[in-house]
């Protein structure tokens, strides 16, 4: 089963298992880019319980395709995003061994470009995970790919996970404190879980 997915910003479990069911994705990078969307917004587990992280983009009239969304650099939200992952997971089982492979999107780079800056992480979770993966993005906007399962708009923070994911609970730091939470960014799964985050998928 191969799939036509969005960007995602270190996409969530629901995501990554359409990808890991997969030999071959394609990103719609020519699809527009809508606000209140995982395109720019992952979700994590602090201390007090859910938290959003969300790259801001420069803002322009009309319809964008997600190709051309700029993101802004007027205030350090590198700096946030990477504290706020520091304060979540340093204390999870596997935050040690991976954080080299992140923390230089977040303290040494300042990408011009969402779909590059989510490329980055998604690249760095397929080879993590050692997914056999071939990925391409669309020349233009599809309506439908023959031979793709389109999961684009199903995907989403106001709609239910796919049926790809499955609700099953792994080892989470604050649980104690607001219960499992499901369905979270790659970031959790990877942190928490490390190589068995393969075996959840």
């Amino acid at each position: 089963m191969n799939f036509l997915l969005g960007s995602s910003y270190a996409g969530n479990l629901d995501y990554f298992s359409c990808v890991k069911s997969s030999s071959k994705i394609v990103i719609d990078s020519h699809e527009f880019f809508h606000k209140q969307s995982f395109k720019n917004r992952c979700q994590i587990y602090g201390a007090n319980g859910l938290l959003n992280l969300t790259v801001p983009i420069q803002r322009k009239k009309g319809k964008t395709p997600v190709k051309d969304v700029q993101i802004e650099h007027s205030f350090n939200w590198q700096k946030v995003h990477w504290k706020s992952l520091e304060s979540c997971y340093r204390s999870t089982p596997y935050f040690e061994y991976y954080e080299h492979y992140f923390a230089p999107l977040y303290e040494k780079e300042k990408p011009k470009f969402l779909l590059d800056f989510n490329t980055s992480i998604f690249d760095l979770f397929v080879k993590i995970l050692d997914f056999d993966l071939q990925l391409s993005f669309s020349k233009s906007h599809q309506n439908s790919l023959e031979g793709y399962v389109d999961n684009r708009d199903l995907i989403h923070p106001k709609l239910k996970p796919t049926s790809m994911f499955k609700d099953k609970k792994y080892y989470q730091v604050f649980e104690d404190k607001y219960g499992f939470i499901p369905n979270l960014s790659m970031y959790d799964l990877i942190f928490n879980e490390g190589p068995s985050a393969v075996l959840y998928l």
